[in-house]
């Protein structure tokens, strides 16, 4: 039998290394499917509820493995709901390829239907590199460069190949005039900046008497050099949040998660520092990093397309972050007095006095903070940890300590609803043989959660080590846009866009085999993780969590709280266990140790 085209597109991704891809089936790409058959599955088709949970599969896999993710979908609707999850590697710079059928070429053009203009649609998100494959000849060179942009790049591509060229027969590209030969090599390769720039760059930091570190993702291999940099100048690390796993928490100068979602001591070391390094990171808030004009500035980074932004720094680093550091540390000076130092370190403590006091706070039912406290001295040293957004992602930022080993990831930049179950199931094709976890609101449990559990109960037996908790906070309410509307618009909750519906989702996990286990009241929080933590299956625990615990912002003012509460009083009567009369005297509670001013 000839190979054709979809036989050797599965051919050539098993050469690149590729052993699952996430997708979902359609007539589109009948001709690819075909091909998986002959192919016995190689590489594994990975079956989701839908295209959107596919393309965060594959950002999951890809963040925490580091290697391409793929996802692939049939023509029009199928292409089309893969656009979000492709946005989100986008905006957190992740390398993930889209394969994707089209109508048959004899019919393009002719309002045939699910006829889209793919091209137009994915120009954006896959702005480094779309193309179309249109003759059997041109494919090796079109998946090739998808492949070698993706991970060049580190972002998404997408190649289009139409129903009928699927099911053409597979011929090479010829040693002819117009014929585009490829190959499959992709070498390794380290950018660094000048010498000249490096030297710049230690003059500044060297000036400095109040150094403050900001990491993100990009600073993930050069852990050990951040570390020593960090030492010898004395300095307080903040974590952006797509680098919180970049170094332990456990560290005493790590204070921890910076921004709306972060920790008072690094919006303290942000606002008194007077030097400034970022290393591979393009936090977006300013209004979280120094006052310009107050700190001198060098930022790190592999993107030449991401520096210089956000603030403005003296000397741009354009560079791996491990190879520039390696260059930088060898003229950083040591030896600088310990009074900075000492205020940084005593103000995590601090912190960490007030996350145990705000989590030990009675609540109605439980306290959402408690859940994530609890959690935090169970979780085991290779876990890998996954947080949806909404009010969850505050307490995944702010009580879960990091320690060598572990890692964690949730939609940055897009910081879109409904990611963390779909990047817990990548995550356990990437590493079968650990324990993942998902922190995640009922808002985006019933968004795309829970028909998710069915791809876990669906392919729980390909995973060495069972353990996959997927932890709901169900508290009735899209929580954090609830705050974010009391707390900056002064306006109560407006229940016909934030109230949900109260879901059983233990049972229903139970319903598919899987562990389900509901928590009514706090004292049973730890036996419920430590029960989902040791199951033999997939595992949902439910925690009935308060919406009346404030996610306070680390820059949060007495007025702003205030308004905040007196927004509830004034429209939020009849939310029941929310609303009491000491309201104010609650949020206070969730205040230790901040002066009212």
């Amino acid at each position: 039998m000839s190979t054709k085209v979809a036989d050797h597109v599965l051919q050539r991704l098993r050469e690149w290394g590729v052993e699952q891809v996430f997708g979902y089936p359609g007539d589109g790409i009948n001709g690819l499917l075909a091909a998986w058959g002959r192919a016995e599955n190689e590489p594994r088709f990975v079956q989701s509820r839908h295209e959107e949970m596919s393309a965060f599969q594959a950002v999951g896999y890809a963040k925490f493995s580091g290697r391409l993710g793929v996802c692939a979908a049939t023509s029009g609707p199928g292409a089309i709901h893969l656009l979000n999850g492709l946005y989100d590697a986008k905006l957190d710079h992740v390398p993930v390829l889209a394969i994707v059928g089209q109508t048959h070429r004899t019919a393009m053009g002719g309002s045939y239907q699910q006829e889209v203009d793919l091209h137009t649609l994915y120009k954006d998100v896959a702005s480094e590199f779309v193309e179309t494959v249109t003759v059997p000849e041109q494919l090796p060179n079109v998946l090739d460069r998808a492949i070698r942009t993706a991970y060049a790049r580190r972002c998404p591509t997408a190649i289009i190949i139409p129903a009928d060229v699927q099911e053409l027969d597979y011929s090479p590209p010829t040693h002819e005039f117009k014929m585009v030969p490829s190959s499959l090599d992709r070498s390794s390769w380290t950018a660094i900046p000048s010498d000249d720039s490096v030297r710049r760059a230690a003059e500044i930091l060297n000036s400095g008497d109040k150094v403050g570190i900001l990491v993100g993702q990009g600073a993930a291999g050069a852990r050990a050099e951040v570390e020593r940099i960090a030492e010898l100048l004395g300095a307080g690390v903040a974590k952006a949040l797509l680098g919180k796993d970049v170094l332990s928490d456990e560290l005493p100068y790590v204070t921890g998660s910076i921004g709306l979602l972060g920790t008072r001591p690094s919006y303290e070391l942000m606002r008194d520092c007077d030097t400034l390094l970022t290393i591979g990171s393009s936090f977006p808030y300013s209004q979280f990093l120094p006052e310009f004009g107050k700190a001198r500035g060098v930022q790190i980074d592999i993107d030449p397309h991401m520096i210089g932004m956000r603030y403005p720094y003296e000397v741009n680093l354009v560079g791996d972050a491990k190879a520039t550091l390696e260059r930088l540390i060898p003229l950083i000076e040591g030896g600088r007095g310990r009074e900075w130092y000492d205020t940084v370190c005593a103000n995590v403590r601090r912190w960490r006095d007030v996350m145990e006091r705000r989590a030990g706070l009675d609540a109605d039912p439980i306290n959402p903070e408690y859940v994530a406290r609890a959690l935090d001295p169970l979780l085991p040293d290779n876990a890998i940890v996954t947080s949806d957004s909404g009010s969850t992602a505050n307490w995944y930022a702010r009580h879960l300590t990091m320690r060598p080993g572990m890692r964690g990831s949730l939609s940055g930049t897009l910081a879109t609803m409904g990611c963390g179950v779909p990047y817990v199931i990548g995550a356990k094709f990437a590493h079968p043989d650990r324990p993942a976890i998902a922190l995640v609101g009922d808002g985006a449990m019933q968004m795309n959660g829970m028909a998710e559990l069915i791809t876990a109960a669906k392919y729980r037996h390909l995973w060495d080590d069972p353990r996959l908790v997927i932890a709901v906070w169900n508290n009735h309410d899209l929580n954090q846009v609830t705050w974010e509307m009391r707390a900056m618009e002064g306006a109560p909750s407006f229940l016909p866009s934030q109230e949900l519906p109260d879901v059983q989702y233990a049972a229903f996990a139970r319903s598919l085999g899987l562990t389900g286990i509901r928590v009514e009241k706090p004292e049973d929080v730890e036996a419920a993780w430590r029960a989902a933590l040791e199951a033999d299956a997939p595992a949902v625990v439910e925690f009935l969590t308060d919406p009346a615990v404030p996610p306070i912002p680390p820059h949060a003012t007495w007025d702003q709280m205030e308004a905040a509460a007196a927004s509830v009083l004034k429209g939020d009567a009849d939310r029941g266990s929310m609303v009491k009369q000491g309201f104010k005297a609650k949020v206070q509670e969730f205040l230790p140790g901040r002066e009212k001013k």
